[in-house]
């Protein structure tokens, strides 16, 4: 088991870390580090001797967390937003289907099992995200960003036009 990231190196953290109630002053589930938030490896250990745990000191916040090698990501390695990301609910904006069968009626509430980030494009334009979603019912579908909104929410593209 070697780290992929050294002391110093600076890394992405790829979802929104929260406190496990391990983080001092915090309550349990709130909010330490946002995903997307850049910081630097300042040590590398073990957890349970078969996870890399990585000790990463945020200086846009001046917090420093644990994180697990799979929440990271080099820091200059390309990085697309997301709206959702793992465990989240959300709801279908639209009905769902495949084989030309509908599977999933619009404001059906699912859950996120993995975001699926595309690669930004050379213009800089971030790429498509899409997600893996387990509806009630049927199998994990793989849906587009676009197709989805927070249960019982506004559609966030409604939200950002009125915004403009």
């Amino acid at each position: 088991m070697r780290p992929k990231f050294e002391y110093g190196d600076e890394v992405r953290v790829l979802r929104n870390v929260r406190n496990d109630g391990t983080y001092p002053g915090e309550p349990t589930g709130a909010l330490l580090v946002r995903r997307g938030s850049t910081g630097f490896v300042r040590d590398v250990g073990t957890f349970l001797q078969d996870q890399i745990i990585y000790t990463v000191h945020f200086l846009d916040i001046d917090r420093v967390v644990g994180c697990r090698e799979e929440e990271l990501q080099a820091a200059d390695e390309p990085w697309t937003p997301s709206l959702f990301e793992s465990r989240e609910k959300v709801a279908a904006r639209v009905a769902l289907g495949a084989g030309g069968r509908v599977l999933v009626q619009p404001g059906t509430v699912g859950e996120i099992a993995r975001v699926l980030r595309g690669t930004p494009r050379p213009d800089g334009s971030p790429g498509d995200v899409a997600y893996y979603v387990d509806f009630p019912g049927c199998n994990t579908l793989q849906v587009p960003e676009s197709a989805l909104v927070p249960p019982g929410g506004e559609d966030p593209a409604d939200t950002q036009e009125d915004a403009a």
